[in-house]
């Protein structure tokens, strides 16, 4: 069995979402979604860690340390060592890395869940702020994702520059083909 930092740090994750599961099982019979984040913020409260640290250990944008892991063996009853040891039934162990591992069947780009650490860290951030300030969050968001989410209006069909036989149209003298071209030019700085 291989021992290295790695392993180390896959098997305390393990068994903190082991502790995790232990802990919501305890406490209510059938949770669902708000419950269990009502409840990762009492079990974050049990182990001393901040709820948003808790949410950073659970996406791998953290990793629980030597310390860390002595104090959730401590305020969950566990002796001395137990972070460090595999403690999920091989099935279960299956079946939470089957929930976790990207979804392959989707094309790549289109899965809902994130592919690499980076996207695992803006994921993570931006759960962090919305949880922190919903209603601020969710304006701020909409702000910089519309025109990615809003479908784009077509643009006005444009209009004829030419008149049949190639010579400008009536409508379009210099003065406004220059005023058409200046429209989204930014005037340039003065030198100092």
């Amino acid at each position: 069995m291989q021992t290295g930092p790695r392993d180390v740090a896959q098997t305390r994750l393990d068994n903190a979402l082991a502790l995790f599961d232990e802990f919501v099982r305890s406490t209510v019979k059938d949770p669902d979604a708000a419950t269990l984040r009502g409840l990762e913020r009492r079990f974050a409260e049990r182990l001393q860690i901040q709820p948003s640290y808790w949410s950073q250990i659970k996406s791998r944008s953290r990793q629980i340390g030597e310390r860390l892991a002595r104090q959730f063996e401590q305020l969950s009853h566990k002796p001395f060592g137990w972070m460090d040891a595999p403690h999920t039934p091989a099935g279960k162990a299956a079946a939470h890395a089957a929930a976790i591992a990207p979804d392959h069947s989707a094309p790549v780009g289109e899965s809902p869940l994130p592919q690499d650490d980076d996207e695992r860290f803006i994921v993570g951030l931006v759960l962090t702020y919305y949880r922190r300030h919903p209603q601020r969050a969710r304006t701020r968001l909409m702000d910089l994702l519309g025109e990615v989410l809003a479908p784009a209006a077509a643009p006005p069909p444009p209009k004829p520059t030419t008149a049949p036989g190639g010579w400008p149209a009536p409508d379009d003298d210099g003065r406004s083909l220059w005023q058409r071209s200046q429209k989204d030019v930014a005037p340039l700085k003065r030198k100092r």
